[in-house]
């Protein structure tokens, strides 16, 4: 049976140290090698070191591997990972490959160098059965394989990241022709379980799947652009989330991606795709080949497309004027369609209203879609077999909310093809016969094979739950606006919310004691989990600013008193119940999380009580459970309880959330008996087995009136610290005074250390000062800053 324990990365670029990071946050061991360097740094002389000094040897690969500790965002789920990373160079330490399941080849773009690489460096140490694959991202596979001999042949293969690996979901496996099927198969599940990747299998086509459309989209936006005298701020202010694309739209991604690389690619594009009908797009325009000639190459430059510069105190965007070849002031245009359909939360509902609209924004988003859509049509089996895996490759490289095929369907084949064929543009023959490119039957999911013209079973994977067809199935047995109850099967049910953002709302408070009488009363447990875009981003703040603008705070007293309710009847309910948290799990969120006997958390995971960024504190139980995580440390240890208290306080009063699942332990958020899944498509899975493992002997938990409260001793030491801090310029009055409340809190009130309390006295403690925030015109001022520019107010 395979098994991957170590790697070895050729090659410690950008690509390649941050990919051994991302095996390192795997748990793999993992070598990365580089070139010795040819001349000495003035450093290395002043040093007195020679080229044959390790120090300088190394240095390459030694440099790149430290910058992976100051690199945004960080590669690594914790900076001890590193530890994982064992670094060498090409002449003194090739040998060491030797010791790897795993061989990667990430050296420069180059297919000599590869060859040379492959040749002289690999072949000689291979360890017979280790798996060899290529990160590149276009260079024929089955061209570099024939440098190899037979035996290694049959275990190589392309293993495509996106940059950067820890977060890019996608990863493109292309096999040559003489990969062995086993290895593809084996590398699928170990890298989509282990990695977390979302996996493409793609052809030795230039570009693969993703970049192939991808950039195909950028430089028909570009055409588009010119021809509608349309400038790159209205074009992303057009082509962005209202068609379902992320927020970066065009131009703003290819300054993410490099001015200076959409070119190059573009001018490979055209040399390597001579067959390819719309090959002339390719072709780079005047404006571009001059921003790449000025250095204007986009983020890595802080001059691309757009550049920030400060005016008058505060941040100003400027976009590029390809006309003059000048920047200028944002205009921030805004266009009716945008206007209207951004007020829909369903990306095919959006796409769908926006193809309706007649102005010049919605006719460039139409344009870009039409030509983008026709191009991915026609481009299978050119480049991958089937829909599934063109649609899973925008949506998981590119972060569109839906693929090509999918985009289409929301549409409407028959009304897209109509509008294409209006516009004088030629439509295949065989998209005039679809009716649509997926379905769902008998709690079946299909796709329309192209290549056959039948539809055939989308292939899903035993570990993946999937809440769509759960529903189409009728699994749904309790629903309300904001939140569903699903019978997952073998006795567990699923709590799912799916308000907008996830936010706890009322409907989700109402719902979770239902849910859990459900699993008492006809299962084993519960798992809190959904499949939206985040676990939860917290409560609900638009409702609550607007009971506290209207002084009505015995409707916030009766909602807080219903939010703790629910996170009472998690923690005392008489079934597991497991939270499967994954990207925000915020305030409420986090609160559902800590008051569930288990966790199950998707590796990126941010998680916290960040209510104090909002002039509050937790009040759903959030500061309660830290207090008596305190407690029960000191008790544990038999130690002053000042140190646990003191860390949870700054963990509120900081409104700090974790950067990925692991930060979690460290936090206290999750310990012993939780896990991190890498997978997000096994996240309910891996929950429900959690709960199944819970049920087989499992004792409720009791209420507790056996705390002893740390006592207004340590609440004074809190509050002097919170005095010192603000008289340093770190926190304003105000804050200090929201860290007395939750200082207050978290230390039990104005009583004497070593009070035994309970959780109600703990609970009603919360809401008094929550309620007290409330009515406090900062708070109030914080919230309505958050609701409308999305960051925390300091005041």
């Amino acid at each position: 049976m395979r098994q991957i324990n170590k790697a070895a990365v050729l090659g410690s670029g950008v690509m390649g140290s941050t990919i051994a990071a991302h095996l390192a946050n795997a748990g793999i061991e993992v070598l990365v090698l580089d070139i010795v360097p040819k001349e000495l740094t003035d450093e290395e002389k002043a040093k007195g070191l020679t080229l044959d000094d390790p120090e300088v040897r190394n240095r390459i690969v030694n440099n790149n591997i430290a910058g992976l500790k100051k690199m945004k965002p960080a590669p690594f789920y914790l900076p001890e990972n590193i530890k994982l990373i064992e670094t060498g160079n090409f002449e003194d330490d090739i040998h060491k490959i030797a010791e790897a399941d795993w061989i990667i080849e990430v050296v420069v773009e180059n297919m000599k160098i590869k060859h040379d690489v492959l040749k002289n460096k690999i072949i000689p140490n291979y360890k017979d059965g280790a798996i060899l694959s290529t990160n590149t991202s276009g260079l024929s596979v089955n061209e570099m394989a024939e440098v190899l001999p037979e035996n290694i042949r049959k275990n190589f293969l392309v293993t495509h990241f996106f940059n950067p690996p820890r977060y890019m979901r996608l990863l493109e496996l292309v096999p040559c022709k003489y990969t062995d099927k086993s290895v593809v198969d084996f590398m699928e599940k170990f890298i989509s379980k282990r990695l977390g990747k979302g996996i493409v299998f793609a052809k030795d086509t230039p570009n693969f799947v993703g970049n192939r459309i991808g950039v195909y989209l950028i430089f028909s936006a570009i055409k588009h652009l010119q021809e509608m005298n349309m400038t790159v701020e209205e074009a992303d202010a057009a082509a962005g989330q209202a068609i379902g694309l992320p927020k970066t739209a065009v131009f703003r991604l290819a300054d993410l991606v490099g001015v200076d690389t959409i070119g190059h690619i573009g001018k490979n594009s055209y040399d390597l795709l001579k067959d390819d009908e719309e090959r002339e797009i390719y072709r780079l325009p005047d404006f571009l080949e001059g921003m790449i000639e000025k250095g204007l190459h986009g983020n890595k430059t802080k001059k691309g497309f757009y550049k920030k510069e400060k005016m008058e105190g505060k941040s100003v965007i400027y976009y590029y004027d390809y006309n003059s070849g000048e920047y200028k002031e944002p205009a921030k245009p805004k266009f009716n369609s945008v206007q209207t359909v951004k007020q829909l939360d369903d990306p095919g509902e959006r796409v769908k209203r926006m193809v309706t609209f007649d102005d010049k924004g919605a006719e460039f988003a139409w344009r870009v879609l039409r030509d983008g859509l026709l191009y991915a049509f026609k481009r299978i089996p050119e480049i991958a077999d089937d829909i599934v895996n063109v649609d899973n490759a925008m949506r998981w490289g590119f972060n569109w909310e839906l693929g090509p095929f999918e985009i289409m369907d929301a549409i409407g084949v028959k009304k897209f093809v109509k509008k294409a064929k209006n516009d004088g543009v030629e439509v295949p023959d065989e998209l005039e016969q679809i009716e649509s490119f997926y379905k769902l039957e008998n709690g079946v999911k299909y796709y329309y094979d192209l290549t056959s013209g039948e539809y055939k079973e989308v292939p899903v994977k035993y570990d993946k739950i999937d809440f769509e067809i759960l529903k189409s199935k009728n699994k749904v047995v309790e629903s309300n606006a904001g939140a569903s109850v699903l019978d997952l099967g073998d006795g567990v049910f699923c709590l799912e919310f799916h308000s907008k953002m996830n936010a706890i709302s009322g409907d989700i408070m109402t719902m979770t004691p239902k849910a859990i009488s459900r699993a008492e009363n006809e299962g084993v447990g519960l798992v809190i989990g959904n499949q939206g875009k985040a676990f939860s981003a917290g409560a609900n703040l638009m409702l609550l600013a607007v009971a506290a603008a209207e002084g009505a705070f015995d409707d916030i007293n009766m909602m807080v008193k219903q939010f703790q309710k629910a996170t009472m009847a998690i923690k005392y309910s008489k079934v597991p119940v497991v939270a499967a948290p994954f990207n925000l799990a915020l305030g409420g969120g986090c609160e559902y999380s800590l008051h569930s006997d288990a966790r199950v958390a998707h590796a990126e995971t941010y998680m916290g009580l960040v209510e104090a960024g909002v002039g509050l504190l937790p009040a759903g139980g959030g500061t309660k459970e830290l207090a008596i995580k305190a407690i029960d440390k000191a008790a544990k240890f038999e130690t002053d309880v000042s140190p646990f208290t003191f860390k949870y306080f700054k963990q509120i009063g900081m409104a700090q959330h974790s950067m990925g699942a692991w930060e979690l332990f460290k936090m206290d958020y999750m310990g012993e008996g939780d896990a991190v899944c890498m997978d997000i498509d096994r996240l309910i899975y891996d929950a429900k087995t959690k709960v199944l493992d819970l049920a087989r002997n499992y004792v409720p938990r009791k209420p507790r009136t056996d705390l002893k409260a740390p006592g207004r001793s340590v609440a004074a030491s809190i509050k002097v610290q919170l005095w010192n801090m603000m008289q340093g310029g770190f926190i304003t009055e105000y804050e200090k005074y929201i860290g007395e409340m939750i200082a207050e809190v978290i230390t039990g009130g104005d009583v004497n250390a070593g009070t035994l309390i309970s959780e109600d006295y703990l609970l009603n403690l919360e809401r008094e000062k929550f309620l007290k925030l409330c009515g406090q015109k900062k708070t109030l001022e914080r919230i309505q800053h958050m609701l409308k520019k999305g960051k925390p107010l300091r005041n």
